[in-house]
């Protein structure tokens, strides 16, 4: 399987700002944007604009080619194929009871398309939090209530939920075993 394009973007930035012993306030002043921003980018919640992306290299003191350099253009094969177990782990730091699987990810005219397989842990409690995709969520196992903004929706196996995800969303696992969602997520990239 092919890795990965503009997910790794945010993964990279992480990578670097660990490496160099930096927090995500002090990387964010340095580059004029919030903490919160640069982690939205770094957990793959939003693609940063190019000069966005510029000055948190410039704060990082690396170049956009050392951050950009896992990003690869469309698909060049008729098909994708994931065989189980293929799937990368995603370390999301604003989701600390969810396991992201990361099954596929590409960009097709001006779109990245991106699927996982989300493994939330009995009585997991995510706060809420918001990304720049729409997302469609299909329960595969277990329950769960995912509240959008002041809704709260109670999802059982079989269930799909679709949003936008700019809207404020929180996951709840109220019960004593694990629930197996597939998730995809779609972003305009500009």
């Amino acid at each position: 399987m092919r890795r990965d394009n503009l997910s790794e973007v945010g993964k990279k930035l992480r990578e670097i700002r660990k490496a160099k012993g930096l927090n995500l306030k002090d990387v964010a002043d340095k580059a004029g944007i919030t903490a919160g921003l640069l982690s939205r980018i770094e957990n793959f919640r939003t693609i940063p604009s190019l000069p966005v992306l510029y000055e948190i290299s410039m704060a990082l003191e690396v170049t956009m080619a050392d951050v950009v350099q896992a990003v690869k253009g469309d698909i060049d094969t008729d098909y994708v194929l994931i065989k189980s177990g293929e799937g990368e782990i995603q370390e999301r730091e604003d989701s600390e009871d969810l396991e992201y699987i990361k099954l596929f990810s590409e960009t097709i005219k001006n779109q990245n398309i991106s699927a996982y397989i989300v493994r939330v842990k009995p009585y997991a409690n995510r706060e809420p939090i918001s990304n720049d995709s729409f997302e469609l969520i299909y329960v595969a196992s277990g329950e769960i209530v995912y509240g959008l903004n002041d809704t709260e929706v109670p999802l059982v196996k079989g269930d799909a939920l679709f949003f936008d995800g700019k809207i404020p969303h929180s996951v709840l696992n109220t019960g004593d075993k694990e629930a197996i969602l597939f998730k995809i997520y779609l972003m305009q990239i500009e």
